[in-house]
């Protein structure tokens, strides 16, 4: 039977938790390791919804993207401004475990910066921002770049994000520049304009974005969008699943069909 522990073990595999961030708050959060796991629910973010989702299908283990617990928690409680202590308390008195990988598969080879360069149609990636290699040698670190197989006009490109990431809405910024050279961040990303300049790109896609990362892609000549938290980051959490799925064919494994952008845009 297959535990929480070797699901866990897998995961730090492909995306070692030793090469998250300092801040970052990535692994094993809740629950026992010697679980027996039968059912996986994979998701970008532990919410209430997913939660009973999970306890509906008989999951014992939700494999999540972004951390459910990050400082250091003073109580948990099911009052109703401690969101965390109650989503915690839910998932204890269900018995389901959470694991969540957060910076280490962002920055992971195939993790979601690699999925979102893949969705976005380019090739020949590297890395935007080397952190360096792990254990066994492999380089790692956060963004990717690539190039597309032709240029094509922003507008046309914007059409083809629409298709792949399924956005509720984007923002950009036109630079006047056809889209060839391109550089991706997932989830927030916006503190890397630079590296993508740097790097010779045309366009950067990213999320999160403030309004001086606009202006400041505008003056430096390179074409900006905001595809989105979500949407540059939750494809990735099937891939994560496939290969939990394909690894261990006596567990079944779902994406969480509750969970799904929340940001909406009126025009």
């Amino acid at each position: 039977m297959t535990t929480v522990r070797d699901i866990y073990q897998l995961i730090d595999k492909i995306a070692p938790f030793s090469i998250q961030e300092a801040w970052d708050n990535s692994g094993m959060l809740v629950g026992h390791w010697n679980q027996p796991v039968s059912r996986v629910l994979v998701t970008l973010d532990i919410t209430s919804e997913v939660i009973h989702e999970a306890g509906k299908i008989g999951a014992e283990l939700i494999v999540s993207h972004h951390p459910l617990l990050f400082n250091p928690a003073k109580q948990l409680t099911d009052g109703h401004t401690d969101l965390v202590g109650q989503r915690i308390l839910a998932l204890a008195e269900r018995g389901i475990a959470a694991i969540c990988c957060h910076t280490n598969w962002d920055s992971a080879q195939g993790g979601v910066n690699y999925v979102l360069a893949k969705l976005c149609g380019l090739e020949k990636l590297q890395i935007l921002e080397p952190c360096g290699t792990d254990a066994q040698g492999t380089p790692y670190g956060i963004g990717r770049i690539g190039t597309l197989s032709m240029p094509m006009p922003l507008n046309d490109y914007l059409d083809m994000l629409k298709g792949s990431l399924e956005p509720n809405g984007m923002r950009f910024v036109d630079a006047g520049k056809h889209v060839y050279k391109v550089a991706v961040g997932g989830g927030s990303c916006g503190s890397l304009i630079g590296l993508a300049v740097d790097g010779g790109c045309d366009t950067f896609i990213t999320g999160d974005l403030k309004y001086d990362h606009f202006l400041d892609a505008r003056m430096l000549g390179m074409n900006l969008i905001d595809a989105g938290h979500y949407p540059t980051e939750d494809p990735s959490m099937a891939v994560l699943g496939n290969q939990i799925a394909k690894t261990f064919p006596d567990v079944l494994v779902k994406k969480a069909a509750l969970h799904h952008e929340i940001l909406e845009y009126k025009k």
